[in-house]
C-alpha cells in the first residue's frame, strides 16, 4: 500500500496577532499523484492507537500519541513543576482522549499548536478549546489559517521551564514549521521530515526545492543526537535522529 502523503525528497542543488479561532476547519484537496512523483512503500500495519514514550528530558512530561485513521502523531509536552502543557498537531477525532490524558496527568494545556494545515485530517484545536478553557490555538502566520496566535520563524513558545523554538520549514506547504525543544533535544518536524522520507510536494503549495533547502538549513543543522518526531508514520516507526535522517533519508 502507498500513502498519498509521503514522498522522497528529490536531489536538488540548494541555494503575532490574535484572530477568531477556526484553524483548518475543512480538509484541503488531497490532489492527485502524478507518475513522476516518487513514493515510498509502506506497511499495512500501523502502530497501536496510543503510544507512551519514555521521558528522557528532566522536568518534562512527554507522550507520543497516535491517530490510526490518518496515521498522525500528536505530542503532549508538559512541565512537571508548573503543570503547563503544549499539544502538538491534535486531531479532532482524538481531542477528548488528549484532553482527558492531560487532565489525568495533572497538566493544563495552554497551547494547541499545529505544524501546518493538514490535508489528511481536521485539526483538533477547535474542539480542544471547548474542552480546555483558556487554551489558545497556534499556527504559522503564513499558513493562511485563523488562530488565536500566529507564529513566525524564530518565535519561542514557553511552558514552565521549557521552550519550543519555531523554525520555518516550508516546502510541503507555505506555512510549515518545525518546533525545536530546549535548544535541540527534540524536533517536531511535521511533514517536513518523516522517517526516511518527507511530505508530498506535488500539491497544496508544495515546492521540492524549497523543502530541500528547509530540511538542510533548519533541521539537519541541529545536533546529530536531536530526536526527530514527525507528524506521520506509515511503517510502524515512532522517531528518528538528525544523524539517521542525514545518513539514511533518500
Amino acid at each position: 500500500a502507498m500513502s498519498p502523503f509521503e514522498t522522497v525528497i528529490p536531489i536538488l542543488s540548494s541555494s503575532s496577532s490574535s484572530l477568531p479561532h477556526s484553524v483548518a476547519s475543512s480538509r484541503p484537496s488531497h490532489g492527485t499523484r502524478t507518475s513522476s512523483t516518487p513514493a515510498l512503500c509502506i506497511a499495512s500495519t500501523p502502530p497501536p492507537p496510543s503510544i507512551t514514550m519514555a521521558n528522557s528530558v528532566p522536568g518534562l512530561v512527554f507522550r507520543q500519541l497516535f491517530e490510526k485513521e490518518s496515521s498522525t502523531y500528536t505530542y503532549l509536552l508538559g512541565d512537571e513543576a508548573s503543570k503547563e502543557a503544549i499539544l502538538i498537531d491534535p486531531v479532532v477525532e482524538t481531542a477528548e482522549r488528549d484532553a482527558k490524558l492531560a487532565e489525568d496527568l495533572g497538566l493544563k494545556i495552554i497551547y494547541g499548536i499545529n505544524t501546518h494545515c493538514h490535508a489528511d485530517h481536521v485539526t483538533g484545536t477547535g474542539k480542544l478549546k471547548q474542552l480546555v478553557p483558556g487554551m489558545k490555538s497556534v499556527i504559522a502566520e503564513k499558513s493562511g489559517a485563523k488562530a488565536d496566535m500566529f507564529i513566525n520563524d524564530g518565535d519561542v513558545l514557553k511552558f514552565g521551564q521549557h521552550k519550543l523554538e519555531v523554525r520555518a520549514t516550508p516546502g510541503h506547504t507555505d506555512g510549515c514549521v518545525s518546533y525545536v525543544l530546549n535548544d535541540g533535544v527534540m524536533c517536531f518536524t511535521g511533514d517536513a521530515v518523516l522517517i526516511r522520507g518527507c511530505g508530498r510536494t506535488d500539491f497544496q503549495q508544495g515546492d521540492p526545492g524549497l523543502l530541500y533547502e528547509s530540511v538542510h538549513s533548519k533541521i539537519f543543522t541541529l545536533p546529530d543526537k536531536c530526536i526527530i518526531y514527525p507528524a506521520h508514520d506509515y511503517k510502524g516507526l515512532m522517531n528518528s535522529t538528525v544523524l539517521e535522517e542525514k545518513t539514511l533519508n533518500p
